[in-house]
């Protein structure tokens, strides 16, 4: 997923079977692991199987691009920057038993956006966020049963997230490539995804941990990401 994220638009949203199992074995995995996750990922609607000049390779989907495309905002995008007005964004639902399952997607959104639970229909985000939680209530049809509220809370609203955990993440980030000799195609991907599930357990919060592994993520990404595009766009 780390691979197709970085490179597989990039590349016209298609790839050879054949190319893909030799710039994965550059990272140790077997023709075999690859066929494995390619199946998982097909099974989640990311790429569909596709020949090309009679070729076997792989498609990226509509519904791939647009997970891409919010992966892409998660990892690159997010800002911690402090937004004028309230600093929090309060969502307050209300979904029937009846609709349960609906209930339920709408949390495990929430919590893929990395949002804070104050109570089980009461939700809290840095203020930044809400365009990302305006878009997701609208894709699942839920705007009749969701509030928002910009907040100003009087204690501090950090304490709705697991702190230690997050700080904890973002020291192994750096244990391992804050001073780790780094180069080429390889390192790219495994620094990439080292760092990509991240942004989605930290909506933004203002960790001064955070701010040194994003430092040091985006110098990586800019010294390695041309070689590693270029070993990609020769394959």
């Amino acid at each position: 997923m780390t691979f197709f994220g970085a490179f597989l638009r990039r590349l016209g949203g298609w790839i050879a079977v054949a190319d893909l199992i030799a710039l994965m074995d550059e990272l140790g995995l077997d023709a075999q692991a690859v066929r494995s996750s390619v199946s998982r990922l097909k099974r989640r609607g990311v790429i569909e199987s596709e020949r090309r000049g009679g070729a076997a390779g792989y498609r990226l989907t509509a519904r791939g691009e647009a997970i891409l495309r919010a992966g892409d905002a998660r990892i690159y995008g997010r800002t911690r920057a402090a937004a004028a007005g309230p600093a929090w964004l309060l969502v307050v639902f209300s979904i029937p038993e009846a609709q349960r399952a609906l209930r339920h997607r709408l949390r495990a959104g929430l919590t893929g956006l990395g949002l804070g639970t104050v109570a089980p229909a009461v939700w809290i985000a840095p203020s930044h966020l809400r365009d990302e939680v305006e878009r997701l209530v609208g894709e699942l049809g839920v705007s009749d049963h969701v509030d928002l509220f910009a907040a100003d809370p009087l204690g501090d609203p950090a304490r709705w997230w697991d702190l230690d955990a997050l700080k904890a993440e973002y020291a192994r980030y750096l244990a391992e490539w804050e001073s780790r000799p780094v180069d080429g195609f390889a390192d790219y991907i495994r620094h990439l995804d080292a760092w990509r599930r991240i942004p989605f357990h930290d909506p933004g919060l203002p960790l001064p941990v955070a701010e040194r592994a994003r430092k040091v993520f985006s110098e990586i990404d800019a010294r390695l990401a041309p070689t590693a595009w270029r070993r990609v766009a020769a394959a």
